[in-house]
């Protein structure tokens, strides 16, 4: 801990005036002027104070050594275990420029539309909670120099006839990328560092621990080789886009533009550094969910469950008038109606299926190159793609996800839209068809589900919400085809199919706040008193 030269009492980086202040006496120094190693004693390495969690093995480090009964990582509230520890130096830190008020602020304003989260993501006390913490970044330089050459060609019409005229550009290429970063914690999930992204490398200076005077920092452990492709790569797309642009303004269709970039291009250097983020975590059972804020710009990335009672109340609520504006229009046959039903229901399965399947990905940390690193040990580059290998041979590529959940939404309410009219030429031996169709699709989306529910670590459900979805498929086939003469049978059944469908649809709210929170974390294989996750 860093003591005030004029009174003895505690020093704290201020970050309105940047500098090092007393919370007793208020002097304040330059952060330069305060350095535990003498001028003779050249170190690459400092002491601070190591936080490890009790719980997960989350570890934080501060130059000062205040007792933290918080664990920001997997939110549990019990007094981490601390010992002193000397830390390599980074060469750079970015300070943080938003204070504690600007983070809440911004966060403040992120809620406001998010109009279904839980009461407990506004409470005062809850964003009182937030935590400067700096996370470690690689920085990679790369260096394009050298001279290039790709073929063009530029077609016009002139009647019946295509005139081509084919090109040969050539020329010099002197390009420097400084500063592409990626975060070298383990701790700090990929996702949510390209969310709060980017930094402003240019106010980058140079390190000194008293800059970490009363805030903490996370540890860097992920080795600076894993993101190096990445930073090529990046920059390879940059030039070669430039380039595009330049030589195609006459309207030129250029090819090869990427090889002949990707040949001249290097990593020049690489820096460790510092960057700034307010860090928030909120604990919900054995899952977790974090609000982060740019230090430096107050960009926000928040994690936000749904509250399932405010969603199915604004539900309820809107259900009523498009009900009322559908009857004014159409008249549904029971039979159509109970059509509509299953067709609703058969996309609650579909969508329910890739929640699941977006659930698996995350718990499994498949897209986090740095924290799989940890776990595996291992890794190279394929084709340009980053790929992982498991401890038992399996390979995990990281590759796109399917469809987003409101593009599923999306087809959807188009569905729903457009069913009223196509179900006016639809004819009974249709409706038996395409009521086979569905319920076969839903058969194989339930069986599809169950694989991918196995694979999720959330405790044995007794009735599975996407069963609903099933069974009420099943109800419409059996009613469509033995097709009974009365039409109280088709309004029950109707009744019924909207009691299971709603489960399935309470459950994919359910899953989808799964998929809103985290996993609770465990950092390098530590199993500590919380064995859930």
């Amino acid at each position: 801990m860093y003591q005030c030269p004029n009174c003895g009492g505690a020093l704290k980086f201020d970050i309105q005036s940047q500098s090092i202040k007393c919370v007793q006496c208020s002097s304040s120094f330059d952060p330069y002027s305060f350095d535990k190693t003498t001028d003779a004693e050249v170190s690459d390495e400092y002491q601070v104070t190591k936080f490890t969690c009790p719980q997960c093995g989350g570890e934080i480090v501060s130059t000062d050594n205040t007792a933290a009964n918080f664990c920001s990582f997997c939110g549990a509230s019990t007094i981490l275990m601390q010992n002193l520890s000397n830390e390599k130096k980074p060469k750079y830190i970015i300070p943080f420029i938003r204070t504690k008020e600007d983070c809440k602020a911004e966060y403040k304003k992120t809620m406001k539309h998010a109009i279904f989260a839980p009461k407990e993501l506004r409470d005062p006390a809850y964003i009182d909670g937030f935590r400067g913490i700096y996370i470690p970044y690689w920085a990679y330089y790369v260096k394009q120099q050298g001279h290039i050459s790709f073929s063009g060609k530029k077609s016009e019409r002139h009647g019946d006839y295509i005139y081509t005229d084919n090109y040969r550009v050539e020329g010099d290429l002197n390009c420097h990328y400084k500063g592409l970063t990626h975060d070298a914690s383990s701790s700090f999930d990929d996702n949510i560092s390209e969310r709060i992204a980017p930094y402003d490398v240019k106010n980058m200076k140079a390190f000194n621990p008293s800059f970490l005077s009363g805030f903490y920092a996370d540890t860097a452990d992920v080795p600076s080789d894993i993101y190096i492709n990445e930073s090529v790569d990046f920059a390879n797309q940059e030039s070669a886009g430039y380039v595009n642009r330049s030589a195609s303004s006459g309207k030129m269709d250029i090819s090869g533009t990427n090889t002949a970039v990707s040949g001249l291009s290097h990593i020049d250097s690489i820096d460790s550094s510092l960057f700034p983020v307010w860090f928030l975590s909120y604990r919900r059972k054995n899952r977790v969910a974090y609000a982060t804020v740019n230090g430096q710009t107050g960009k926000v990335a928040a994690d936000i469950p749904i509250d399932v009672g405010k969603f199915t109340i604004f539900s309820l609520i809107l259900a009523l008038p498009i009900y009322l504006l559908l009857n004014l229009f159409f008249t549904f046959k029971p039979t159509n109606a109970l059509l509509l039903v299953s067709f609703i229901a058969l996309v609650g399965l579909i969508v329910h299926y890739f929640e699941l399947r977006s659930i698996v990905k995350r718990d499994q940390n498949s897209d986090d190159k740095g924290l799989n690193y940890q776990k595996t040990g291992t890794s190279y580059v394929n084709n340009n793609s980053f790929l992982i290998i498991n401890k038992q041979g399996k390979s995990n590529n990281n590759g796109k996800s399917g469809p987003s959940f409101a593009g599923i939404i999306t087809v959807f309410v188009i569905g729903c839209i457009l069913f009223p009219f196509i179900s006016i030429f639809i004819k009974n031996t249709t409706n038996s068809i395409i009521s086979v169709i569905i319920a076969a699709i839903s058969v194989l989306m339930g069986i599809f589900c169950g694989k991918e529910l196995r694979k999720i670590d959330l405790g044995k459900p007794k009735f599975p919400g996407y069963l609903g979805a099933v069974v009420a498929n099943i109800i419409t086939l059996l009613i469509t085809v033995i097709a009974p003469a009365d039409d109280e049978f088709y309004y029950v059944a109707l009744v019924v199919s909207i009691v299971f469908m709603f489960m399935t649809l309470i459950d994919l709210i359910k899953y989808f706040n799964v998929l809103a929170t985290r996993k609770l974390p465990q950092f390098t294989n530590y199993r500590g008193g919380d064995d859930r996750a």
